[in-house]
């Protein structure tokens, strides 16, 4: 039921696109087949024709874009040049080491997705808004493409800082907009979202109806993660305005904590009681999640029977990995000489097998005759020559028996684990020694029972609330914004020395932008 809802949303995508790949380019052609006179007279065909908006969200679980911008510059995440294996030119290994530049594909990658979105709702805005149609349907389409693109926005503005702000589609042919400020971009986020919320028009509901859209929950959301980083955007810190955010979303009783952590991350995770909002991914009709080629070696095709092999790439630091307590549940348990654990976790470690028992080799089809196959916690190096069997891999997201490349698990963008983490930690945040803060990060960590081979928290420090924060939301496109709230992302890790300027701290404005369009000026450092 959840995968023909959002169908419904992506009919017509194609109809809609193409879309922009920079934000200079706003002068496409309305297509005429979508009309008040042929369209737009069922909630069926309303809800089908904000697919091209959504469908910007698809390389969302891909490793060319945000995906990497967020946690391949983090401490958690690692890309390793194995021999030729994930070369590319070095900008995996400059991610890492925060060297990157303004040529490096993945910032270009990133900036595109985004910008793409954000020219999708204003395209849609525009053809809502003229339709002669009653009005409250028409301001409700128009809020909800404003909220999605209030959060296209925010993540703008978390990674590039200074972007343009582009509202307008019918704009002229040589239209080139200049950059807006951090802190003017951080103030449109706001205003949209709070004129939205005030608005009224925003859907309330939680039910298949809503799945995978920007409701007024979403909104709150957003607002929540916009003022609990506002000191970084701004200079001001906003802690009571986070709380208060996300204690609307937590007291208005529509979510709770799943029973079982993984049960956010199963292949058939849509029915999950935690998911405020989820991209809803397909195998077929919504692809784009590709965590299993990302993330795993050649021969774990074998584990899973998989129908494409991986490509052996992204996997976890050692630290990071050794950061979870050995009974944390979230871990997991590696594997051993005599079989697989058969205890799930976040990561996958140790010696590996088919899914018939046999043990796998490292050499995989050209080599069978190699070293048997152990993912270790230990990378020897970051390149040229890292392992080909080294780092722990991310398995936080069920891979099925006989999964293709895209994954059929939604992709979680907000859980209600995030609002109860965000209001303690903006309650931390101007009293260290507050007993709800300390319950909200103990409930999340327990998880009511589930997690209780681990000690609860007696006390809240910065180290344990930002270990915390990345245990719980690994590989969730949280991490760099958390260690950059807690001043901690220009630190030494392995292989990453102390950054010497915290202009690192946002990206650099990809030269394809510049060159297309030369209002744009270039963030300071680069």
């Amino acid at each position: 039921m959840k995968k023909y809802t959002w169908l419904k949303l992506l009919a017509l995508a194609v109809l809609l696109m193409p879309l922009s790949q920079s934000c200079t380019d706003l002068d496409e052609e309305l297509f005429d087949t979508v009309t008040e006179e042929n369209f737009f007279k069922t909630d069926e065909e309303f809800s089908s024709a904000l697919g091209a908006a959504y469908r910007s969200l698809s390389n969302y679980g891909g490793n060319g874009g945000i995906y990497s911008l967020q946690e391949v510059t983090s401490d958690e995440v690692v890309v390793p040049t194995r021999g030729q294996d994930w070369n590319d030119g070095g900008h995996w290994r400059r991610l890492h080491t925060h060297d990157y530049n303004l040529e490096d594909p993945i910032i270009n990658g990133g900036w595109s997705d985004l910008f793409s979105g954000v020219n999708a709702c204003n395209r849609l805005i525009f053809q809502f808004s003229g339709l002669d149609i009653d009005e409250k349907e028409k301001l409700a389409v128009v809020d909800e493409l404003r909220t999605l693109r209030a959060l296209l926005y925010f993540w703008l503005l978390d990674t590039y800082g200074n972007v343009p702000i582009v509202t307008d589609f019918d704009v002229d042919p040589d239209f080139q907009p200049p950059n807006a400020s951090r802190a003017d971009v951080y103030a449109f986020v706001e205003s949209e979202l709070l004129e939205t919320i005030n608005g009224g028009n925003l859907n309330t509901a939680v039910d298949q109806s809503t799945y995978g859209r920007a409701t007024q929950w979403v909104a709150h959301m957003i607002l929540a993660n916009l003022y609990l980083n506002a000191e970084v955007y701004t200079g001001t810190p906003q802690w009571e305005q986070a709380a208060e955010q996300a204690n609307e979303v937590i007291n208005s009783g529509q979510f709770s904590l799943a029973g079982n952590y993984f049960d956010n991350f199963d292949a058939e995770n849509s029915g999950s009681p935690e998911f405020i909002m989820a991209i809803p991914y397909d195998e077929v009709f919504y692809q784009g999640f590709i965590l299993p080629m990302m993330t795993l070696h050649y021969a774990s095709q074998a584990t899973f029977n998989l129908t494409a092999q991986p490509w052996n790439g992204f996997c976890t630091l050692e630290e990071f990995y050794n950061s979870y307590e050995d009974e944390d549940r979230r871990k997991g348990a590696p594997n051993s000489e005599e079989g697989p654990s058969g205890i799930r976790g976040n990561f996958l470690v140790g010696p590996q097998f088919s899914s018939g028992g046999e043990r796998l080799t490292d050499g995989g089809a050209q080599d069978p005759d190699g070293p048997p196959l152990t993912f270790t916690a230990e990378i020897n190096e970051l390149g040229p020559q890292a392992y080909r069997q080294a780092g722990a891999r991310i398995g936080k997201y069920e891979f099925e028996q006989g999964a293709t490349q895209n994954l059929n698990n939604d992709a979680p963008i907000f859980r209600f684990a995030e609002a109860l983490m965000i209001r303690a930690e903006a309650l931390w945040r101007m009293n260290p020694g507050s007993a709800e803060a300390l319950e909200l990060v103990n409930r999340v960590r327990l998880r009511e029972g589930w997690n209780d081979q681990i000690e609860p928290f007696t006390a809240l420090t910065e180290e344990n609330l930002l270990a915390e924060l990345g245990r719980e939301f690994f590989s969730e496109l949280k991490r760099r914004t958390q260690l950059i709230r807690f001043d901690k992302y220009n630190d030494a890790w392995w292989e990453k020395p102390t950054d010497p300027s915290d202009h690192v701290n946002i990206f650099p404005i990809p030269r394809p932008q510049l060159d297309a369009n030369k209002s744009l000026v270039q963030n300071p450092g680069y």
